[in-house]
């Protein structure tokens, strides 16, 4: 049960295919450019969406989220990449930072199983989702930003603004660890 982390050539992808690693959890680091017929030949339990610096360098990530039926996690990029699947809107944040804040969790759901109600996490806010797509849930929010983290009604999609990769977000392995049990009970 391998889970692929598609690389979106941000900073931090060789870091969450390393924090897998450590937590021997089954990963490979794969190019965003793979077509729906390389990805299905790995036969991935579950997908992890890397961050990036650029909606335009995220290759076939939209069709992975549309079309592959698998769980996935999107991570900053990642995040706002399945708002856009599904027609939520991104764009600028209106605090921009990047910096330690508080999640205030609210909802434990799956991915925050036993980590509630506050978590102090590692977050980018470059860019955020300002409106959120049809059928999903908040999970998680700060007092920067309305949708720290976001679910999806019935399917086991989850986006994260933050960072649990980084040692400065508290808990961050069990959040890994939360979603592959997510993704072997698929």
């Amino acid at each position: 049960m391998k889970i692929l982390v598609v690389n979106n050539h941000g900073q931090y992808n060789h870091r969450i295919h390393r924090t897998l690693h450590y937590l021997k959890i089954p990963s490979e680091l794969v190019s965003n450019e793979l077509s729906l017929d390389e990805i299905k030949e790995k036969e991935p339990a579950g997908l992890v969406l890397g961050g990036g610096p650029s909606i335009d360098r995220v290759g076939n990530c939209i069709e992975y989220i549309e079309e592959l039926g698998l769980p996935v996690l999107g991570i900053c990029l990642g995040h706002q990449l399945i708002a856009k699947a599904f027609g939520g809107e991104v764009a600028t944040a209106d605090a921009q930072s990047y910096a330690q804040i508080e999640l205030e969790i609210l909802d434990e759901n799956d991915i925050f199983q036993g980590l509630g109600p506050k978590m102090n996490v590692w977050a980018s806010h470059q860019d955020e989702i300002k409106k959120m797509p049809e059928n999903f849930d908040v999970l998680a929010q700060s007092t920067l930003c309305d949708v720290e983290a976001m679910k999806h009604h019935t399917k086991p999609i989850y986006g994260i603004q933050f960072h649990p990769e980084v040692q400065h977000t508290e808990n961050g392995p069990k959040v890994f660890e939360n979603f592959y049990e997510v993704c072997k009970k698929v």
